[in-house]
């Protein structure tokens, strides 16, 4: 459980760094309330960056940073109380609740925001906010910026500069603190005896969201908030669709199965990928794909190390990957060929890594300027690589339908990577061992 203690450390942070870039005041909107069908909406998650320095976790707010007012530099803007609405919908914190439980230093309704904005706007220049997310937030950001503007004619100063809020606290945001690698080692604990579980119930003839249900099962009964993205399981074919998620078809007789899910703890995510057999016993086909991928992951591993460059452990991932796939005959290029022409990406089309944090691809930049960025301490990122073969009158028929993503999430420590996720296991002995244990 992140503590008040630590929202408020990253509020000190951040105004710490608006005060470095000016005159500044920042402005960010809660998540929006989404519609599912008619009068029924998806479960409301709030938006990572307003949750990141607030922990307000209610729709219809705002939250203002204004660095060195004199009366308050944080306040909320929230939804009031209403019993009737509560009795409905639940709890509204409203201003009371923001200022007692949130450490916010006022708050007012959010029907007040554009009429009190000024109080806390006036002699600032710059107006830092999360550009282009909504349409509706930005127009109102736009008349914001286009009254202080007009004021500006008359003597009265606000911001007439509008910023994005992203690269200043998105950089906050890819290094995590103790608190913050607690709960993300909770999520990859929890998300990889879900790996396990899906593993050890396997048999075939069942069908792709049995495995997926049994998998969220655990999530939630280990305390996650549930999926940390829609949850992928994917037989035959379906394991070389990258996002495939329908999970609608009946797992046949050796098939591969490629199950890529993970879970939110405290907003924090899990993403993994395991690979394995419905029979529990790897084909001479399936069994190299395999190996291929999961010498490619090692080596990748091998290089998330600080000071290493984010690019290394994709670039020594590829290397194996088109090493492997010339050896078995997928690719007829020499490996400087294949990299150079890029002829590898029928088979191997995504990148080895993104960083993992409250969002499962998490913020940040990957590279400064040209620059690939260098790994240091307390990033997370996963390491992923990946073969997949779709029918095709170029490749053999033994070869076809094989899919194989090995996804693993990693914290980079003053020595090395960590590896949050090793509790699902991956290695061929432990994948033949453990597939269809409990039906044994």
């Amino acid at each position: 459980m992140i503590s008040s203690e630590v929202y408020a450390r990253r509020r000190a942070g951040f105004l710490d760094e608006l005060r470095r870039r000016g005159s500044c005041v920042a402005l960010l909107p809660s998540a929006p309330v989404s519609n599912r069908s008619n009068d029924v909406d998806y479960e409301f998650r709030q938006d990572s960056d307003f949750h990141y320095l607030t922990g307000f976790d209610e729709p219809g707010s705002f939250a203002l940073f204004a660095p060195d007012h004199p009366e308050h530099e944080f306040v909320l803007f929230v939804r009031p109380r209403d019993s009737e609405r509560e009795v409905w919908d639940g709890y509204r914190s409203g201003i009371e609740g923001a200022i007692r439980d949130h450490a916010a230093g006022m708050a007012f309704e959010a029907s007040a925001l554009e009429s009190v904005f000024s109080r806390y706007a006036e002699r600032r220049s710059i107006l830092v906010a999360p550009i282009g997310r909504s349409a509706s937030f930005d127009s109102l950001l736009t008349g914001i910026v286009a009254r202080f503007r007009q004021q500006g004619r008359l003597g009265i100063p606000g911001p007439a500069t509008l910023t994005d809020l992203a690269p200043i606290l998105h950089e906050m945001r890819v290094r995590k603190s103790e608190e913050e690698l607690a709960e993300l080692r909770l999520a990859a604990e929890i998300g990889s005896a879900a790996h396990v579980r899906a593993m050890e119930i396997a048999r075939p003839g069942m069908w792709e969201h049995e495995i997926e249900s049994e998998i969220e099962h655990v999530f939630r009964k280990r305390g996650a908030f549930g999926p940390s993205y829609p949850s992928i399981v994917g037989s035959g074919a379906n394991s070389c669709v990258l996002h495939y998620n329908s999970n609608g078809r009946r797992i046949e007789a050796g098939d591969m199965v490629l199950v890529d899910a993970g879970c939110e703890v405290e907003f924090y995510a899990s993403d993994i990928t395991r690979t394995w057999p419905i029979d529990g016993r790897f084909s001479r086909e399936q069994r190299e794909v395999y190996e291929i991928c999961l010498d490619a992951q090692k080596a990748a591993i091998s290089v998330v190390q600080p000071g290493r460059r984010f690019v290394e452990p994709h670039e020594a991932a590829l290397q194996v990957l088109v090493e492997g796939m010339i050896r078995i005959g997928l690719l007829k290029d020499s490996p400087e060929s294949a990299i150079e022409k890029e002829s590898y990406k029928p088979f191997s089309m995504h990148r080895t890594s993104h960083w993992l944090g409250l969002d499962v691809h998490d913020v940040g930049d990957y590279k400064h300027g040209e620059e690939w960025r260098p790994l240091e301490p307390g990033m997370v990122i996963t390491v992923e690589p990946g073969i997949y073969v779709r029918e095709s009158p170029e490749v053999e028929p033994r070869w076809w339908n094989i899919g194989v993503r090995i996804e693993d999430d990693i914290v980079i420590t003053g020595t090395g990577g960590s590896i949050l996720t090793d509790g699902a296991p991956k290695e061929v002995s432990q994948i033949e061992s453990l597939v269809g244990r409990a039906c044994r």
